[in-house]
C-alpha cells in the first residue's frame, strides 16, 4: 500500500495545468506576434476539475517517444514561466528551440501532444495498466485511501473530496482509440513523468 498517495486525477490535473499555464503564457505572446488566434485562456479562479478542452489528435510512436526524452528539458523550462501570467518571450523561444530538438514543431505541438496523451493516461488504471476511464480510476484511488490506515484524517479527507470531484467528471470521449493502445504500452515510462510514479 502507498504510503502516500498521489491519484492519478489529481497530479494529472497539475500536471496538464501547468503544461497549459506555459503554453498559454508563452502563446499568448506568439500568436500576437504572428497574428495567429488562439482558444481563450480559462477563466481566473475556474474550477480546477475543469481543464480547457484538449484538441485531440492522433498520437505516433515517435511522438510519446519525443514527449519522453524533452519531459526533463520542458518541465525544467516550464518551472520557469512567470506566476503573474506576463509571456517572456525569451523563456517562450527557449521551449520552441527544446520542443524542435526532441521532434516537435513547436511547444504547441509538444503541448498538444503531452495532453493527448494526458487524457489517456487519466484513465488508465495504475495496477493493472488497463485503461478503465478516468471516472473508476478516482473510484478506485477513493476505496483505496479510505483503507489506508497510515494516512492522516486531515490529508484522506482532502484526497477523497478531490477525487469525489473527479469522479462526478464525465469521462472525455477520446477520438482516436488508437492512443489509448500506444499510451498503455509506454505506461511505464509515461506515469513516472505525468506524476503517478511515486509509491
Amino acid at each position: 500500500m502507498r504510503e502516500f498517495i498521489r491519484p492519478v486525477a489529481i497530479t494529472l490535473s497539475v500536471a496538464c495545468l501547468a503544461a497549459s499555464m506555459a503554453v498559454l503564457t508563452t502563446d499568448s505572446a506568439l500568436a500576437q506576434a504572428k497574428g495567429g488566434q488562439m482558444a481563450p485562456a480559462p477563466a481566473q479562479g475556474a474550477p480546477m476539475g475543469q481543464p480547457p478542452a484538449v484538441k485531440q489528435i492522433a498520437l505516433t510512436d515517435k511522438q510519446v517517444q519525443g514527449v519522453i526524452a524533452a519531459a526533463k528539458d520542458m518541465n525544467a523550462l516550464a518551472a520557469k514561466m512567470p506566476q503573474n501570467g506576463k509571456p517572456d518571450p525569451k523563456l517562450g523561444a527557449q521551449l520552441d528551440a527544446t520542443a524542435k530538438k526532441y521532434g516537435f514543431a513547436s511547444s504547441d505541438d509538444y503541448y498538444t501532444v503531452v495532453d493527448n496523451i494526458g487524457m489517456v493516461m487519466s484513465g488508465i488504471d495504475s495496477v493493472s495498466k488497463k485503461f478503465v476511464g478516468a471516472q473508476a480510476v478516482a473510484k478506485a484511488e477513493i476505496a483505496e485511501i479510505q483503507a489506508d490506515k497510515k494516512m492522516s484524517p486531515k490529508d484522506k479527507k482532502a484526497a477523497i473530496d478531490q477525487l469525489n470531484q473527479a469522479a462526478k467528471q464525465p469521462d472525455p470521449t477520446i477520438e482516436n482509440k488508437g492512443n489509448i493502445d500506444l499510451v498503455v504500452k509506454n505506461y511505464d515510462k509515461l506515469a513516472p513523468l505525468m506524476g503517478d510514479g511515486q509509491n
